[in-house]
């Protein structure tokens, strides 16, 4: 009798979609999805949910393969030695290979008062959490978005087009990856929806109450609605399992994605940190990790090498409402170049990049190992960083003066 495999993939986002619908390539390897929520979250649109723009959920018929058995539920914990995870509603589900892609959430703000008035969006019930609490607010009502990355850039940008008063509080640099240039058109934008921007070290958030926030250098700003997008942070299932982790809690694999402590673990997405050099929070690296999760467990299935990550970005998008974005190229050691694209083709272009997210998705589910990896490939800038890493590894540290 032919033997079967059984592989579990934790978290239903978007390098956990893309590892299970590749793993039906095979017929004798049985997949099951653990994911705490019955639909899958389109998580770049999360701040048009909150603007009322998109619902940010898409069904998951749409984008997983029929062949993946679907469990809604939440993993408490992972029994390596055991090789199952245990579901926080009771039971275990057992495995022959785990994919750990629990991908990331709003990271704990530590500063006083944050936790208690500011609204997180780094998750779908956290954008939904906050959506009403806009509806209510008028349209005068001062709204302070604090962190300027994408997520707390593109948030002011579709709350200020509503006509809301908006206040986007940096605590450094506007769009720390983008070029000057980028950053030049950006704020030219945000300037354009009326948009209050305040960058600089003295802009970093001390403290927030139920109405202002108090910045570094002494100012106090009113604030009847505090979003906050200051960092993401992977969850702390793989430490909690004792599995080894970086500082940051990602699980720590090598450079084919298998954890460090146990070949049956692969992970991808936000929550991997191959070779301690984790690559860029982001959909444009978690669905191209998944995909190579998922070979390598099926190279270990067939009793071949797996291949290792050989993985570069090429820019970064953002959109600036619905009719103006930017797409902010960067080189192969993703770092941002002087060519963007902004405007209304900027904004084109991040949506067709949206849409296409989905499609990527729904094609891998219907015809798994569609997706090529060589749109991803290649570049110099990892195996630099790898080489620079080893190097330091291998330096002998300064001897301590007498």
């Amino acid at each position: 009798m032919a033997e079967n495999f059984d592989v579990v993939v934790i978290g239903g986002g978007y390098a956990g979609v893309m590892a299970a619908n590749r793993l039906t390539r095979r017929g004798d390897v049985r997949v099951t999805l653990v994911n705490p929520r019955a639909t899958f979250v389109h998580r770049v649109r999360l701040h048009q949910l909150v603007g009322g723009t998109d619902s940010a959920v898409v069904d998951y018929r749409e984008v997983l393969a029929d062949g993946v058995r679907l469990v809604v539920d939440t993993v408490a914990r992972i029994d390596a030695a055991g090789r199952s995870v245990a579901l926080a509603s009771g039971g275990a589900v057992g495995y022959d290979y785990l994919v750990y892609a629990v991908g990331s959430g709003s990271a704990d703000p530590d500063v006083p008062g944050a936790a208690e008035f500011a609204y997180p969006l780094g998750t779908l019930e956290e954008a939904q959490r906050l959506r009403p609490v806009l509806d209510r607010a008028p349209l005068s009502a001062a709204v302070t978005v604090v962190g300027a990355g994408p997520t707390g850039i593109e948030t002011a940008a579709e709350l200020a087009e509503q006509g809301r008063a908006v206040t986007l509080v940096c605590g450094g640099v506007l769009g720390p990856y983008l070029h000057a240039r980028g950053r030049r058109s950006v704020t030219a934008r945000l300037a354009g929806l009326g948009v209050t921007v305040l960058d600089g070290p003295g802009t970093k958030v001390t403290a927030v109450t139920r109405d202002a926030v108090r910045l570094a250098d002494g100012r106090t700003l009113s604030s009847e609605v505090t979003v906050w997008t200051a960092g993401f942070a992977a969850p702390d299932l793989a430490a909690r399992s004792g599995l080894s982790t970086d500082a940051e809690g990602r699980l720590l694999t090598d450079e084919t994605l298998t954890s460090v402590d146990d070949v049956r673990v692969i992970a991808a997405g936000d929550s991997a940190a191959p070779s301690d050099l984790p690559l860029r929070m982001s959909c444009q690296a978690a669905m191209p990790m998944g995909a190579r999760a998922a070979d390598t467990v099926l190279s270990r299935i067939a009793g071949e090498r797996p291949e290792t990550l050989n993985q570069s970005f090429g820019a970064q998008c953002i959109s600036l409402g619905r009719d103006t974005g930017i797409f902010q190229l960067g080189n192969r050691s993703d770092v941002a170049v002087w060519f963007h694209v902004d405007g209304r083709l900027g904004a084109k272009v991040k949506e067709a990049i949206c849409k296409g997210i989905v499609k990527h998705l729904a094609e891998e589910a219907h015809k798994p190992g569609g997706y090529g990896l060589h749109r991803v490939s290649g570049g110099p800038g990892r195996a630099q960083r790898l080489a620079a890493k080893r190097a330091e590894t291998l330096t002998p540290a300064p001897e301590r003066a007498a």
